[in-house]
């Protein structure tokens, strides 16, 4: 049993026992002959106890979402940085992919910039040829991060074959107009918005970094 079937148990579990202590309460009453009051005041508070569960398990039924399935990613951990970068450059990609993939649920980086791969770490495919497709240039023309929340949903998913072949979610962050970070999870719609924003933070700051890199 994995740990998101747990979670769904755990979250069902009040609605499970509010209704199964009502119908004993319904049972209990239909079957006593001669109902006392202090009977009755019991099935009250009775009743209420089990409304109250029964409540609980539904609101949470709505406000907990489903946590994704995580996968276990077919590649290998790598780190790779472009040779001709200055010292400085490294040290700063260096932190920011380390930033990332401790804070958010990213497992795997790509950093592109001007037609050159500059960086990869993480969780990486056997493809060591990264050519970018109609999303990545998407991004970098329009200057806009595009999110596939489950990788599997969309055709285009193909141009990403540089990352493990099972890789769950992946988001494209552009570097102004000269680059994009391409970022996959393991688990399908698992970026919140809270990652989302972290992520666009640490992408303006190494765009600012990367601007005169080759001027």
């Amino acid at each position: 049993m994995n740990k998101s079937n747990n979670q769904n148990y755990i979250r069902l579990l009040p609605f499970i026992v509010g209704s199964i202590g009502g119908f004993f309460l319904l049972i209990n009453r239909f079957t006593t002959p001669v109902l006392l009051d202090s009977q009755a005041r019991s099935d009250v508070v009775g009743v209420i106890l089990c409304g109250f569960l029964i409540l609980i398990g539904l609101i949470w039924q709505n406000i907990q979402p489903v946590s994704p399935d995580v996968v276990e990613l077919i590649g290998e951990q790598g780190f790779e940085l472009a040779e001709f970068l200055p010292d400085p450059i490294k040290t700063e990609l260096a932190w920011a992919s380390h930033l990332i993939l401790t804070n958010t649920v990213t497992t795997s980086i790509i950093i592109y910039h001007q037609d050159q791969v500059i960086l990869k770490r993480g969780i990486l495919g056997q493809n060591n040829q990264v050519k970018t497709g109609a999303i990545v240039q998407k991004v970098l023309t329009q200057k806009k991060a595009i999110y596939l929340v489950d990788l599997k949903l969309y055709p285009g998913r193909i141009e990403f074959d540089y990352f493990p072949e099972n890789i769950q979610g992946i988001i494209c962050q552009p570097l102004g107009d000269q680059g994009v970070m391409i970022l996959g999870a393991n688990a399908p719609r698992s970026y919140s918005k809270k990652d989302e924003n972290w992520i666009e933070g640490i992408a303006d700051k190494l765009t600012e970094s990367l601007r005169y890199l080759h001027e």
